[in-house]
């Protein structure tokens, strides 16, 4: 089958089917590559944490791989890498998204989202995804790394380019990538000459210093800490809203007892997380998934979100319940891989919805029918799960 078929307008619907018939499909992957679908929850969990699933492209059978290509210097990145580079990258950046650490952000990411919430004043329309949503966690990740403002904007452009390429413009996206290689060496050479207390300086310091990362892999890593922690970000708030205006008795709840947030947004990943699919691997030998054998170098690709919406491991799953028990979910991995900014993802997740509901006790589509999808639009995607556009009417009073 090809992957494509009805999943960008209806992935749930398609996963779904496919779950029900087999646990492993032979598909067309988004490239045209032929690959291995896994939809089932207990497969695609254990999968993620197999070691003999690379992601290391030189083990993709020769020809067979034909994904998007960046240039080394913005693909030695921790999606393309195995132990143990993997693990003494991610070592090297781990500090960067520690508890502790998060917890010292939580103030300055309210902060943002107040004066985002000031710009729109106490009532109106908006698109939240351009208003909301997406300047939040652009402006979070970039004062984490000490991007300046003027480029911040255009680097939503860039990603845009890449995430969801436009067929009608396939120049697009080499034209992205262009601009984002010339932006992060400027914004690296401007660092060398003049560091500062962010942690782009500090991995500068630990290539310049200790030689413990390439040029390449420092760049990379830049890349995708930028990359990863604007675009998983915005796509799990404006989800989250979305389905909390689908289900009206989920946001009273919710609004009755705002300490139960933390657990929403892991509801919120599971119900509708940011990726449909986890990144590509290849085995890197004769492996059996699902009960069938996959050979050494094809590409596989893992559903997340098949897989958290998989009833034998969470009951009644096209239900968003705030209530359930979330735990176990791979809305952000599993494993080694498991995503590296887990823990701002949800802070900024949590953050956000809490300052959006405070501010705004009436807050609907728009139109007014919060059962009318009317204005939305989903990022033409196979592998990230995200709004284009949020329309919504708001009012500070009830």
């Amino acid at each position: 089958m090809d992957l494509a078929d009805g999943l960008l307008e209806q992935p749930y619907d398609v996963y779904r089917r496919l779950r029900d018939s087999a646990p492993v499909h032979r598909i067309s992957g988004p490239d045209g590559t032929p690959a291995w679908l896994v939809t089932r929850y207990d497969d695609v969990r254990a999968a993620l944490a197999d070691p003999r699933l690379s992601l290391d492209k030189r083990h993709a059978t020769v020809g067979g791989y034909r994904g998007f290509a960046l240039p080394p210097a913005l693909d030695a990145n921790l999606l393309n890498m195995d132990p143990p580079d993997h693990t003494r990258v991610r070592r090297l950046v781990g500090n960067a998204f520690t508890p502790r650490r998060i917890t010292r952000l939580r103030t300055p990411v309210r902060h943002t989202a107040d004066r985002l919430l000031d710009v729109l004043g106490p009532d109106g329309t908006t698109d939240l995804i351009a208003a909301y949503a997406a300047p939040l966690p652009i402006t979070v990740i970039s004062d984490l790394l000490g991007v300046p403002g003027p480029h911040r904007r255009d680097f939503r452009v860039w990603t845009d380019a890449l995430v969801a390429p436009d067929p009608q413009r396939p120049e697009a996206a080499r034209h992205a990538v262009a601009a984002l290689l010339a932006f992060f060496t400027a914004l690296i050479a401007d660092k060398r000459a003049t560091p500062g207390d962010d942690l782009l300086s500090d991995l500068i310091a630990v290539r310049d210093e200790g030689d413990r990362l390439s040029e390449n892999e420092l760049m990379s890593l830049a890349f995708l800490i930028l990359f990863a922690g604007y675009e998983n970000t915005v796509q799990l708030i404006g989800n989250a809203v979305l389905a909390l205006l689908h289900h009206p008795d989920q946001l009273a709840a919710l609004r009755a007892d705002p300490g139960r947030l933390p657990a929403a947004v892991e509801e919120f990943a599971r119900y509708e997380g940011p990726a449909l699919l986890a990144i590509r691997r290849f085995p890197t030998e004769d492996i059996t998934l699902g009960g069938v054998t996959v050979p050494a170098g094809e590409t596989v690709w893992l559903s997340l979100s098949a897989a958290n919406r998989d009833p034998v491991r969470f009951p009644g799953p096209d239900r968003l319940d705030l209530g359930r028990d979330t735990s176990g979910h791979l809305a952000l991995g599993h494993g080694i891989h498991y995503c590296l900014g887990a823990p701002l993802a949800r802070a900024e997740t949590e953050i956000a919805l809490a300052a959006l509901l405070e501010r705004f006790p009436r807050l609907a589509l728009a139109p007014a029918d919060t059962h009318d999808d009317a204005g939305l639009r989903w990022r033409p995607s196979l592998r990230a799960r995200g709004l284009l556009t949020l329309p919504v009417s708001y009012s500070s009073t009830i």
